[in-house]
């Protein structure tokens, strides 16, 4: 698979212009974040242990959702090259496993230093709102296009 992507520049960007990224969250996901992190704590990975505190099943990660944020700014807007400065996150429902989140970003202002302000809106397949927020970016400095190759993430992941 072939992804072309793009960098937008401080001057490219306009207030109003937004991206979205999808997906539906996996059990490897869920194991991934917790291999990472270390956190197994059992809201994650035990299904009777959620249950008993009152879930419809596990729980994502509070921090699984947001980072679907960064594949929208680094690939699509403001793309890549961009860097995250700031960011800041609420959270307003729990994610499931299954369930599928939208990650939305918009400009909200341009800020005097080339900064960028996005609005962060995560919400699941029922518009549920999942997470909101704010992040700040520093777009790249120049314009670009590039093709890029994919890795197709099923062929790493082993059963």
């Amino acid at each position: 698979m072939t992804l072309y992507t793009a960098g937008k520049t401080y001057r490219e960007i306009n207030e109003g212009d937004s991206a979205v990224h999808s997906k539906t969250i996996s059990e490897s996901d869920v194991y991934s974040f917790a291999g990472i992190t270390g956190d197994f704590n059992p809201l994650h990975v035990d299904t009777v242990f959620a249950e008993q505190m009152g879930l419809a099943g596990r729980i994502a990660h509070a921090g699984i959702a947001p980072a679907m944020v960064a594949q929208v700014i680094g690939m699509k807007l403001p793309g890549v090259g961009s860097m995250v400065t700031n960011m800041t996150v609420s959270h307003h429902a729990p994610l499931y496993i299954g369930d599928t989140i939208y990650a939305q970003v918009k400009v909200s202002e341009k800020l005097p230093n080339r900064h960028v302000r996005l609005a962060i809106t995560i919400v699941n397949q029922n518009k549920t709102l999942i997470c909101s927020g704010e992040v700040e970016v520093v777009p790249p400095k120049a314009s670009f296009k590039k093709r890029v190759a994919a890795i197709e993430l099923q062929e790493l992941v082993t059963e």
